[in-house]
């Protein structure tokens, strides 16, 4: 685990498994639970989590950027699907194939 946080590329992944995590619950526990029971707790709190590991997000993409000299492109396409729900699978798969 520490050799994984080492890198820029390895601290992009574990943030973004903690960021989608916490968008997967988000949209698939949390807001079930308030618009289908009318309980908006978990949304508050799984909302503000998921806003921060949002921004952790970017801004490790943005170190990893920086680090690896990516095109815009490739940044974009990270950045786009990090916005989508379970995209975070995408992302681990294609920067473990890229950086073994």
């Amino acid at each position: 685990m520490s050799s994984l946080l080492s890198t820029a590329v390895g601290r992009l992944r574990c943030v973004s498994a903690l960021e989608g995590l916490s968008y997967a619950l988000l949209v698939f526990v949390a807001m079930p639970l308030k618009y289908g029971l009318g309980e908006p707790a978990m949304v508050r709190g799984m909302g503000m989590a998921h806003g921060v590991l949002f921004v952790a997000f970017s801004a490790t993409l943005l170190a990893a950027w920086y680090d690896r000299r990516w095109t815009i492109r490739r940044s974009a396409s990270l950045m786009f699907w990090s916005l989508v729900p379970l995209g975070a699978i995408w992302i681990e798969r294609n920067l473990r194939q890229s950086n073994p």
